[in-house]
């Protein structure tokens, strides 16, 4: 009985100082964001916006690595390296014409901007066609494919844009490597590439009036030089002493001769007589052949072309 007694008057006791002490009403649990109680929601964080490049550091980016490419043009050793770092240029101006294509240059420099990534793609073109040229034996020697590449009207008019754009505050370093220049080296007409042993009675005239390039004329024993002569574009010449004996025919097409190599650099072509020629002297009479460079009515020696690698030394 006592303690019913006590909990009805502590009820009275709190029901009587209600005004003053009343509790605060507890607050409504939070959901989350799955609807669980008891843990607050939190706000997804912002993500900035970035930064845009400074176009400065773009140019100087894409202009890079064009620029180091080209460094490397001169250091090939062979026609094959030469190809392959003209296809490093190509990639590297590729990129930079389609990194400046979507750049976004600064008041003044847009119409510089665009002229440099047409000059990258005209670029492009111009060292495409020098590996076309080597493939199609347009220039055959790395001195003249080197040339050709220097001479691109791509790598003028990068520069040109360039110093526009560092006139406006844009520099971007580019140097165009010494390539040398195509060359038009020949021989005087008749002059011998190699003599050989003059002391037989054979003679050898090569027309060549009906060319359209310079052309070597070789006779060959067991695969070795035995008579090689020049023979000018347009001109007859003549060589004699041959000795007795059967002689398979080469003979090279080009211009711009290289005596160091012994080769055409330009415009090169390799072809052999399907027939050989046969020297013999009697006591009456010498062998004396005729052959024109040019196909003729009523010729009757045929020829095919030689790889050039399988071409004799002359």
């Amino acid at each position: 009985m006592s303690r019913t007694a006590l909990l009805t008057g502590g009820v009275l006791l709190l029901s009587a100082c209600s005004s003053a002490q009343y509790p605060q009403s507890r607050p409504a649990p939070l959901k989350t964001v799955d609807g669980g109680a008891g843990e607050p929601t939190t706000a997804a964080a912002r993500t900035p916006s970035p930064t845009p490049t400074p176009y400065g550091t773009t140019l100087t980016g894409l202009v890079g690595p064009v620029n180091d490419a080209l460094a490397k043009l001169p250091q090939a050793g062979s026609l094959d390296e030469l190809k392959t770092a003209l296809g490093a240029v190509e990639k590297a101006a590729g990129d930079g014409y389609t990194g400046l294509q979507s750049a976004i240059p600064p008041t003044g420099a847009g119409d510089a901007n665009r002229q440099l990534y047409v000059a990258l793609n005209t670029l492009v073109d111009n060292f495409t066609a020098v590996e076309t040229d080597i493939s199609d034996q347009k220039v055959c020697a790395t001195s003249a494919a080197l040339a050709e590449a220097g001479q691109a009207q791509g790598l003028k008019d990068i520069q040109q844009a360039l110093q526009t754009l560092s006139g406006a505050g844009y520099p971007a370093t580019f140097t165009v490597p010494q390539t040398g220049q195509l060359q038009h080296r020949a021989l005087d007409n008749g002059s011998f590439v190699r003599e050989g042993q003059d002391d037989g009675n054979g003679e050898l005239t090569v027309d060549n009036g009906g060319g359209n390039v310079d052309a070597v004329l070789t006779l060959t024993q067991d695969g070795q030089s035995a008579y090689s002569f020049y023979v000018v574009k347009g001109q007859t010449a003549k060589i004699s002493g041959i000795r007795d004996g059967k002689y398979d025919v080469y003979f090279a097409g080009g211009f711009d001769w290289d005596t160091g190599t012994k080769k055409f650099t330009q415009s090169c072509a390799f072809t052999k007589f399907d027939d050989g020629l046969d020297y013999t002297t009697t006591n009456s009479t010498y062998s004396t052949w005729t052959l024109t460079l040019k196909p003729v009515v009523g010729g009757n020696a045929s020829t095919s072309d030689v790889p050039a690698n399988q071409y004799p030394v002359p």
